[in-house]
């Protein structure tokens, strides 16, 4: 793919055009052949799988690497290729920081399809094989936590835009007002909910954060104590597995605690979700099938590329209730019999995300999944063990999930150190006023020599001290 250098005006001609190969005629039009289109397929897929294959020596993150001016090159594709190098590579067996997410090359066909096929799968009747496909995919998710039939989802951009649904779902089934309504999380939920609670309306004082225990999980008495005392609560929000360190709410106990009081009982399990996979994914996460909604990231726990968030609502009619508007432009439009997901989400145009999770499931079966999550689950234990062992780390919980925190006093140096080798990349977070690094394995890529290098990393930066 080529591209002759760029003239100081800045002006496009006939030599400032997008080439494949010199054989091709320029321009190239809006609706390429089938030849030409064959070779821009060509070019741009071998240029992914070369990609691809040099990610398990590839640094994790390059952000200092040189980026071409464009101008001076002739090939697209090389220009491309520095910039994806200018980057960290969350999805590379040696992305530890944050929470990775995995990019299979399968939901990237799954994307290059939807994106040539173009369907409006907003609403049903322009497209109801697809939109049945994507009822599929969001029926599959439901089944994992023993949800009834008449529940319901909606596909999301990702975990906050879920949490933010959720919320209005929340306030519109339990009449919450907006300046009357109180939500409770705990000091170690992820900041999107109280952002979600915001653009839904609720001044900051609305949501209640309670302190964690000492395993980090939402206090139980605070919370009682709370619920009981306040005039207007209406919704708790949970967490099944936490940025921080994975720690996963008592659950059960929330449940208990939220059907007492009569309010909306809320999971965040974008990152720990789909752990539900696993046999000790599920007992760890007992009690999340109570849930009245759950948000969950397939982009995380199912190693999708970004852009692949879910809500699931146990009362399907409430989701709809709180996202439903009707224009009379779109009275034309027949009932198929399938949701039409413009009533179900804030988006009335949107991408056909659901592709992107069933092709993946169609190809790789969803026991591919369940290995690879077990894998991690292991992996983590793993982590734990051998930095338990060095005795250079203080190491306050056991990990739940696949996040292992841990203390050294001097652990902005060797943060510095570890991720300047470029073979893995950490991060670090604060903790009632201790600093953490943190290892998050849940790449589908990363598997034990990686987290072995990571620690062997650690352990030779600690000794340095």
């Amino acid at each position: 793919m080529r591209q002759a250098p760029q003239g100081g005006s800045g002006a496009y001609t006939r030599d400032h055009v997008l080439i494949v190969s010199h054989s091709l005629n320029l321009p190239i039009p809006l609706e390429p052949d089938p030849e030409q289109m064959r070779a821009l397929g060509t070019d741009a897929l071998d240029f992914v799988i070369d990609f691809i294959d040099q990610r398990a020596t590839a640094p994790a993150s390059d952000l200092d690497h040189a980026l071409p001016d464009l101008g001076s090159t002739t090939d697209v594709l090389d220009y491309l290729k520095h910039a994806a190098a200018k980057a960290v590579d969350p999805a590379g067996p040696g992305y530890l920081a944050y929470i990775p997410g995995g990019g299979l090359y399968t939901a990237a066909i799954a994307d290059f399809i939807t994106a040539a096929v173009n369907r409006y799968t907003t609403v049903a009747a322009l497209a109801p094989a697809f939109v049945a496909i994507e009822q599929q995919t969001i029926r599959w998710i439901c089944g994992l936590f023993d949800f009834p039939q008449e529940a319901q989802g909606v596909l999301t951009t990702g975990g906050s835009m879920a949490n933010f649904s959720a919320i209005v779902t929340a306030r519109d089934a339990q009449h919450a007002a907006n300046d009357g309504g109180t939500i409770y999380v705990d000091d170690q939920a992820h900041h999107s909910i109280t952002k979600a609670a915001a653009l839904a309306g609720f001044p900051a004082q609305a949501v209640r954060i309670l302190p964690s225990d000492k395993n980090l999980r939402i206090d139980l008495d605070a919370l009682e104590t709370a619920v009981t005392s306040d005039p207007h609560p209406f919704l708790i929000v949970a967490s099944a597995g936490t940025t921080n360190t994975g720690a996963v709410d008592d659950l059960e106990a929330v449940a208990g605690i939220a059907k007492a009081h009569g309010l909306w009982f809320h999971v965040d399990a974008a990152y720990g979700g789909f752990f539900q996979l696993t046999d000790r994914g599920r007992q760890r996460l007992t009690g999340i099938n109570r849930a009245d909604s759950i948000t969950l990231d397939p982009h995380k726990g199912m190693f999708l590329p970004y852009g692949t968030g879910c809500l699931i609502v146990r009362d399907g009619a409430a989701l709809r209730r709180a996202h439903t508007a009707g224009a009379a432009y779109m009275q034309d439009l027949s009932d198929v019999g399938l949701p039409n997901y413009a009533e179900y989400s804030p988006e009335l145009s949107r991408a056909f995300r659901g592709l992107r999770i069933w092709l993946p499931l169609q190809l790789h079966g969803a026991e591919a999944f369940t290995n690879a999550l077990d894998e991690k689950l292991d992996l983590a234990r793993h982590a734990y063990d051998r930095l338990t062992q060095s005795e250079d780390f203080d190491l306050p919980w056991q990990p739940e999930l696949s996040v292992v925190a841990f203390h050294h006093p001097d652990g902005t140096r060797i943060l510095e150190e570890v991720n300047g080798s470029r073979r893995v990349f950490l991060s670090s977070t604060t903790i009632r006023d201790r600093h953490f690094l943190r290892l998050a394995i849940l790449s589908h890529r990363t598997h034990q020599d990686r987290v072995d290098e990571a620690v062997d990393l650690l352990e030779k930066a600690a000794q340095a001290t």
